[in-house]
């Protein structure tokens, strides 16, 4: 279930945000300067999350009012070793904060929890992870749950965005690599469909879950596919680029069986002022903003 225990949003006396230099970070950040919020963003070399005596530095900084949002993670997982730091720095965060049970948690996840299936994914579908990465996110989520008595959990989908800092495959990379006229290669025929979600909207939901003092699961997810070839075609033809598209010989199984709907009405039964963008309306207006070209 996931529902908000305040019937009207309210300013929160400050934002603890742990993990500072990732995308989703560092757009909170500005969320927050705009909406004049307080907020300490902490980053991994002023606590370690992975040392527990780094950690229990944060009894010093955080209070019980505030409003924690635990981002700081090693991804996505690639090895055991990633695996056991990400596990780690969850395990110290909730021995250090035996005292902060109830504050207000929010921790961002990811759809990768997620088993995958023929239908949409909805915050009930069955959560059995294909991959470390999801293992990890689930495995984290187990750990909260267990602790906190009031915690959000929010699971995005793939984000796109012109400050996005890993040039992650579909928009973010085919864009840079059309506005430096650099060709676009897919893997097969590009023809996995699956959902993007801009990083405004991402933050924004995130800043209605700070204000309404939301609790339980909720995915961030458009509820609309497309496929990457589409993507790509329309990203060549808005930046007016040279850029060709180059199938590759897709090697292993397609992510996901090349499926990954989504159903997001619990986001709009909760934020009802709330409304996703539009990936290809949005592209429009951003294409200018990414400023990073590749060579």
């Amino acid at each position: 279930m996931f529902k908000n225990l305040y019937s009207k949003m309210q300013k929160q006396n400050r934002v603890v945000i742990l993990g500072s230099s990732g995308f989703v970070a560092k757009s909170l950040v500005e969320k927050l300067k705009r909406n004049n919020i307080p907020y300490l963003s902490i980053s991994k070399k002023k606590i370690n999350l992975t040392s527990i005596k780094s950690v229990k530095n944060l009894k010093k900084i955080i209070s019980k009012k505030d409003v924690i949002v635990f981002i700081s993670a090693k991804a996505p997982v690639k090895n055991l070793k990633m695996f056991d730091d990400n596990i780690k720095m969850v395990k110290n965060f909730i021995e250090t904060l035996e005292d902060f049970k109830n504050n207000h948690i929010i921790y961002i996840s990811s759809d990768a929890v997620y088993k995958d299936i023929n239908n949409k994914i909805n915050e009930n579908s069955l959560t059995i992870p294909g991959s470390l990465h999801g293992i990890m996110h689930l495995t984290r989520e187990l750990l909260l749950k267990s602790h906190f008595n009031n915690l959000c959990i929010l699971r995005p989908t793939l984000i796109y965005g012109s400050k996005d800092p890993h040039n992650g495959y579909g928009p973010n990379q085919f864009i840079r690599l059309a506005k430096s006229n650099l060709d676009i290669k897919l893997f097969g025929n590009g023809e996995e469909l699956r959902d993007h979600v801009w990083i405004e909207d991402v933050t924004k939901i995130v800043y209605y879950a700070i204000c309404y003092k939301s609790i339980g699961i909720l995915n961030i997810a458009t509820g609309q596919v497309n496929s990457f070839y589409k993507i790509a075609k329309k990203i060549i033809n808005l930046t007016k680029s040279k850029s060709k598209i180059i199938k590759l010989k897709r090697v292993g199984a397609m992510p996901h069986n090349g499926y990954r709907p989504f159903n997001s009405y619990l986001t709009y039964k909760t934020y009802p002022n709330f409304k996703y963008a539009n990936l290809f309306n949005k592209l429009k207006l951003i294409h200018k903003e990414y400023k990073i070209k590749l060579k």
